[in-house]
């Protein structure tokens, strides 16, 4: 016969989760019981709330990692299935957008610092490296932000063409580099300051600014025009 799963139906009342969350309020949940839910049974071995701690761990109990574990990765965990695994990635990316939406529709770009914060926002899910602009129109606020390349762990290759085919569409009056260092480290590469100096000069001559070139991580932001290098 085979063994039953740890469905949290199953569970004594005061053990439940769902039930919890109804009687006092989502934040009185621990991060495991709200992932419980979503998955809701565990194995034969093991409960959801003991089969959601597993999964944290491999996300080093952090919500953040979490938010960047891929759905095969999630599925290498024993007793996570195609299933459970697209529910959580689901409820990962509804956070980061209902995070994203708090933001202004058009912001202002005021400094490194706030666009630092804007970027955060929207890149901190990657674990590979993207490279994007953002596109700016007279008054200084962000009409468009676009990604323009994505690649591996530790680089990207951007195509100017491609930047400057996007500013003009969006009659933008200047434009930011932006990408982000999975690795953590904000130190710009050669490649990084090859690039800049490439869409600096190629600007010119079509009277679109280069603002700056900001690198994004976890831990903090790069700003080129802060640093000089612009």
């Amino acid at each position: 016969m085979a063994k039953e799963k740890h469905g949290i139906g199953k569970w004594a009342e005061d053990d439940r989760p769902r039930e919890k969350l109804l009687r006092k309020n989502p934040h009185s949940l621990s991060d495991s019981e709200l992932l419980a839910i979503l998955i809701r049974e565990g194995t034969a071995r093991h409960s959801a709330v003991e089969l959601a701690r597993e999964i944290l761990k491999m996300a080093k109990d952090n919500l953040q990692e979490l938010g960047k574990i891929s759905v095969p990765e999630l599925m290498t965990i024993k007793g996570v299935g195609q299933a459970k695994a697209v529910i959580i990635a689901a409820a990962m990316e509804l956070g980061r957008r209902r995070q994203a939406g708090l933001l202004p529709e058009k912001p202002m770009v005021k400094d490194s610092r706030s666009v630092a914060a804007y970027l955060q926002v929207l890149l901190k899910d990657y674990h590979h490296e993207v490279l994007g602009a953002l596109y700016l129109n007279r008054a200084g606020r962000i009409k468009h932000f676009g990604i323009i390349s994505q690649g591996g762990i530790t680089g990207t290759i951007a195509d100017p063409r491609l930047i400057f085919k996007k500013a003009l569409e969006e009659e933008a009056v200047s434009i930011i580099l932006f990408h982000n260092h999975p690795s953590g480290s904000l130190r710009p590469s050669r490649a990084d300051e090859d690039l800049t100096i490439k869409i600096r000069e190629g600007g010119k001559y079509l009277d679109i600014k280069l603002l700056d070139h900001i690198i994004v991580g976890d831990e903090g932001h790069f700003s080129f025009a802060d640093e000089g290098k612009l």
